[in-house]
């Protein structure tokens, strides 16, 4: 593709570059090579535009004018996303249904639907337009999905979960698998406790591979639109999930959790059971949440405290030992 359509397509407006540059792919800017595109969003890349060897760069409004072709702008990484979807489109599945897969006669399913090698569909379920369902998939009986609706390999749905439009599982995804709940009876043993509430995802959610949202016992689990949640994570039992919250990698939500919208949980994150996450709080990776954080806040550590005031404690921390023995010699 020529720069110039290039910059039209992404709504980019180029500078110092021949429109007649051939772009044939994209790449990291330390990597990319002659009829690449790269691009610069964080501060520390800035010098590395000056000397890749990529044919064109994407950058801010502002960003200083360098020798290499630039692409002008407002938001360079989104403006990279687009890109690389231009040089590498989704693949697309024929609509049909494959000869080993299982689909229960009261099934209902949507035009254009691509149901791989071995899935199996239970009674009375209902999916919407352009599935795909690739190899090994289970939706149990009763579940509900709207439309354009993707599940990758090995990733389950269970019963009566619903499950909203433009919803994408990656592999090894559950959906409503059984909420941790137990009794101890008199004789100290744990009695199951029935977990019969379904999970139900709104719009433009994605799952990644191997993470689980359990179904509880009263109520639901709900994750609502454009959530995105990363690998490895756990949705306990009657959890809410508000709008374009970010779960990353390993964060685990013990039983009605109430995460706010816009929230960000970075990696490894752990919040206790019935604690709330205020709306656009951003808890930093490893901290544990052991009390409600309020809206906007900046936390850190186990527990949970204020980012700054973190920040202090961590400096100090190296210096107990010294700080200790000049206290008992004080004594």
């Amino acid at each position: 593709m020529k720069l110039s359509a290039l910059a039209s397509t992404l709504h980019a407006r180029l500078e110092n570059g021949s429109p007649d540059t051939e772009i044939a792919g994209v790449n990291g800017i330390e990597q990319a090579g002659p009829g690449e595109l790269t691009f610069v969003s964080n501060p520390k890349y800035a010098a590395a535009a000056r000397t890749t060897k990529a044919s064109a760069v994407i950058v801010e409004e502002d960003f200083p004018a360098i020798q290499t072709a630039m692409l002008r702008a407002k938001d360079p990484y989104l403006t990279f996303a687009h890109a690389l979807e231009l040089f590498h489109p989704a693949m697309r599945y024929a609509a049909g249904v494959h000869p080993t897969a299982v689909v229960d006669p009261t099934a209902r399913i949507g035009a254009g639907a691509h149901i791989g090698p071995y899935v199996v569909i239970d009674e009375n379920v209902s999916i919407g337009a352009n599935a795909v369902l690739l190899a090994h998939v289970v939706i149990y009986r009763g579940v509900t999905i709207g439309e354009n609706f993707f599940a990758h390999a090995h990733s389950i749905v269970r019963e009566n979960c619903r499950i909203g439009n433009n919803v994408l599982l990656q592999n090894g995804v559950v959906i409503g698998g059984d909420g941790f709940g137990f009794a101890k009876t008199a004789e100290g043993k744990w009695y199951k406790i029935p977990q019969p509430a379904p999970v139900i995802i709104e719009d433009d959610v994605e799952v990644q591979a191997n993470s689980c949202i359990d179904r509880a016992s009263v109520g639901e689990t709900r994750i609502a639109r454009g959530v995105k949640v990363d690998n490895l994570v756990q949705v306990g039992h009657g959890s809410h999930v508000g709008e374009d919250a970010l779960l990353c990698a390993q964060v685990g939500l013990a039983g009605s959790s109430n995460i706010g919208n816009r929230v960000i949980l970075t990696g490894q994150v752990g919040v206790v059971g019935h604690c709330k996450v205020g709306d656009n709080a951003i808890v930093t990776p490893q901290s544990g949440v052991a009390g409600d954080i309020p809206a906007g806040a900046l936390v850190s550590g186990a527990p949970a405290v204020d980012h700054k005031a973190w920040l202090k404690y961590s400096a100090i921390l190296p210096r107990l030992p010294e700080i200790a023995r000049a206290l008992r010699k004080k004594e």
